[in-house]
């Protein structure tokens, strides 16, 4: 009698695919263009995930639990605290028009290079 392979699925988890600088830096600049806090909330916290949450804790000068706190589903990080973890992952927020036509896109590997070099 023949055994039947199993198939186990795992859980999406989001913190597994930001690995490096650009990706990070894209989706956290669409969770912000997007307007809506809990998202903008939610991909900080994937970042932080993505970026060992204890080093990034001990480097924002905030407690572990306190990071877990502040981005959980029901918390509410001051400005101060939001400073704090970006420093802590050498990002910065930037202020752009806001403008119909805005839209935060992902210039291709090969567009790069070839601008690059003209």
């Amino acid at each position: 009698m023949k055994t039947k392979k199993r198939t186990v699925l795992r859980e999406y988890d989001t913190a597994r695919y930001l690995r490096d600088e650009e990706t990070i830096t894209e989706y956290f600049n669409l969770a912000l263009a997007s307007e809506d806090h809990a998202y903008i909330k939610t991909a900080l916290s994937n970042i932080t995930r993505a970026r060992n949450m204890t080093q990034l804790s001990k480097d924002a000068g905030i407690s572990r639990m306190g990071l877990y706190r502040a981005l959980s589903p029901d918390g509410n990080p001051e400005y101060v605290t939001i400073q704090k973890i970006m420093n802590a992952l050498n990002l910065r927020l930037m202020v752009v028009p806001k403008t119909s036509d805005y839209v935060v896109t992902k210039k291709p590997a090969a567009a790069k290079r070839q601008s690059a070099a003209a």
